[in-house]
């Protein structure tokens, strides 16, 4: 019977972010690196995730690189397969983390729906959601070579419920129908690649509820108050969760979605 720490040692292994120098993103590629994974951050040419990677490398002893690429251009994506070979030789995790999100400066994004426009609901379903497939079958291959591959994508609880606009009341913060139902599509997807990728390849999700960012004070206590663990969320609390469905602590889990919202969800 092997122990936890076995269970949790990923040395070796290699494991891919997208949206790896964002909060989350960064959250995660800590987490990975002490667990003993290289590492792949996979971000927009625009935003600068070398120094995060040089840190994280120094910190860890781990191998630590980026590839700058536009998740909105399929082109581009279909170079990762190439480079992560290339580079690594291997891969044993994906994480699904890039996304237009809530503070994304999209014209037509949270704003009353019939203001919301077309051209920005295709944006978002092609980052949040198509991209998503793309990386699951052109890094299928690899995923299935190593060790026994695990996807993670990250979802939203927007993805599982409806919003409450009363959070939003009086301030500029608004809720995307794009945003929701690519968050849906992801949870549905994970499902349904679960069984299609399977036995080498687990697929599972997590589903993180609000994130502090220094919200108007309004959406923060109303956010709160229908929180049962009374808080939002931090970095460090989707550690955990990505750190079991990486490793070999999850090694007969799949197709699950793991609400990581302090109880958000559950009244």
């Amino acid at each position: 019977m092997k122990r936890l720490a076995e269970l949790m040692n990923m040395d070796g292994r290699v494991a891919l972010i997208t949206g790896g120098a964002g909060h989350i993103g960064m959250a995660i590629a800590e987490a990975l690196a002490e667990l003993g994974c290289d590492i792949c951050l996979v971000d927009r040419p625009e935003v600068p995730s070398s120094d995060f990677a040089e840190r994280l490398s120094v910190n860890w002893g781990h191998r630590v690189e980026s590839l700058a690429i536009d998740l909105e251009d399929e082109n581009a994506r279909s170079t990762i397969p190439g480079s992560v070979a290339d580079r690594f030789g291997r891969l044993d995790v994906l994480v699904n983390c890039a996304g237009f999100v809530g503070t994304s400066k999209l014209k037509g994004w949270g704003v009353p729906l019939e203001e919301q426009t077309v051209d920005t609901w295709r944006r978002v379903i092609e980052v949040n959601m198509t991209s998503v497939f793309q990386l699951c079958q052109i890094l299928a291959p690899l995923l299935r070579a190593g060790h026994g591959g695990s996807i993670i994508n990250v979802s939203s609880i927007y993805g599982v419920v409806g919003p409450n606009l009363s959070l939003y009341s009086g301030t500029k913060m608004g809720n995307s129908a794009a945003y929701a139902t690519s968050k849906g599509g992801v949870v549905q997807l994970t499902r349904w690649l679960s069984t299609v990728l399977a036995p080498q390849i687990r697929v599972n999700c997590i589903s993180p509820g609000g994130v502090y960012r220094n919200q108007a004070e309004e959406f923060v206590a109303r956010y709160v108050e229908r929180t049962p663990l009374g808080r939002m969320g931090v970095e460090d609390d989707f550690k955990g969760a990505v750190a079991y469905f990486a490793s070999d602590l999850s090694a007969y889990v799949t197709g699950e979605n793991l609400m990581v919202d302090g109880g958000w969800t559950k009244w």
